[in-house]
């Protein structure tokens, strides 16, 4: 008789399309029958859903009042007993509530997966949920991944959290469902495409993109922003009140960012905060070579050849590494090379799923 998968119990925050939920589901169909899977969004939102089909998961949606601590923290403890899954899964703070219902009682193996901090955390740790991580993340059954160094410093030196039980693994992506063969990314045109790839929001500061780009402009250039979102109609006021209007093309949401990568030629993050960008590793293993902010990760993911076009959160700087890549197509091609190699070596989805899969068991 062949072995029944595992069960897995997801606690999400919100089961809305985000980076968790995305990377939920890129791990659900690498592991295909090894494991199933229970869905439980705190908020009720299980917009994700819609997107995931052939798969084991069923979906839970429970009523509680955040106002009724005890009585919320007993279904929590009660769920967990009536579903009583091989292992726990946790995401992010709005979830960290379960790992301390964990440690009362039997407890299950639990994995805690954080990603980031809203923007309430931003800047700097607030000291309560500091000491909240310290209490419900030392559990002996418990294991945190990580998917940046500096989440992984952070848990370290500001969270106290032991080493043994921290564990940092990288996001991945599908280096070959991204990659771009070498000849004819160059435009017919001739024009060189800036691009960018992200949630039109405010942390994603593509109105600093808009402004560097408005003052290197010229007829030769083209802006692609793909996505879509509450900072959408400002930016395109923003790109008409700058006089580049016509060369900044909004392409909107896509569920192929592959698509749109493949016709840029340089690809460039704006933003004031990230820990490990997703859409970083999908334009490296595009093959493209990235001008970007210095924050989270994004220094330390990049190949070395293009360490020098990660500079600090300023316009100038920003503008000056722009203006030094589009002048010289020989970087551009040499450091696109290195960064689909490296995307490849480190950052492939497969690493990331055999990882996740030795933590979970």
């Amino acid at each position: 008789m062949p072995d029944q998968p595992k069960h897995l119990l997801h606690v999400f925050p919100t089961f809305a399309v985000g980076g968790s939920q995305m990377r939920f589901a890129q791990l659900a169909k690498l592991h295909g029958p090894r494991y199933r899977h229970t869905v439980i969004a705190l908020d009720g939102n299980f917009d994700m859903a819609s997107r995931l089909t052939g798969l084991a998961i069923d979906y839970r949606k429970l009523q509680f009042d955040k106002r009724r601590p005890y009585a919320t923290w007993r279904l929590f403890r009660k769920t967990l007993r009536d579903i009583r899954p091989d292992a726990l899964l946790t995401y992010n703070w709005g979830a960290a509530e379960w790992a301390l219902v964990n440690r009362v009682g039997p407890a299950i193996h639990h994995v805690h997966v954080e990603d980031g901090f809203g923007p309430e955390e931003a800047r700097t740790q607030l000291r309560r949920r500091v000491w909240a991580r310290r209490l419900a993340l030392t559990g002996r059954h418990t294991t945190l991944v990580l998917p940046s160094r500096n989440l992984e410093r952070i848990a370290l030196d500001v969270w106290s959290l032991p080493k043994a039980r921290v564990r940092y693994i990288p996001n991945g992506v599908n280096c070959a469902r991204f990659a771009v063969p070498s000849s004819g990314r160059r435009q017919e045109d001739g024009k060189i495409v800036i691009g960018t790839v992200a949630s039109l929001r405010r942390e994603k500061n593509i109105a600093r993109l808009i402004n560097v780009f408005a003052a290197i402009a010229r007829e030769s250039l083209e802006l692609m922003i793909v996505g879509d979102g509450a900072e959408r109609a400002g930016l395109e006021t923003l790109a008409a009140e700058r006089g580049v209007a016509g060369q900044v093309r909004f392409v909107g949401q896509s569920n192929q960012p592959e698509t749109w990568l493949a016709q840029m030629d340089i690809f460039a993050l704006s933003s004031d905060t990230e820990q490990m960008p997703l859409s970083v590793l999908e334009a490296m293993a595009a093959g493209l070579p990235i001008v970007a902010t210095a924050v989270g990760d994004v220094a330390q993911m990049v190949s070395e050849e293009g360490g020098s076009y990660v500079v600090p959160a300023r316009d100038a700087d920003f503008a000056q590494a722009l203006t030094r890549l589009i002048g010289d197509p020989s970087a551009q091609r040499a450091i696109g090379q290195a960064n689909a190699i490296k995307a490849r070596k480190t950052f492939d989805e497969d690493i990331m799923a055999a990882r996740y899969a030795k933590i979970i068991g």
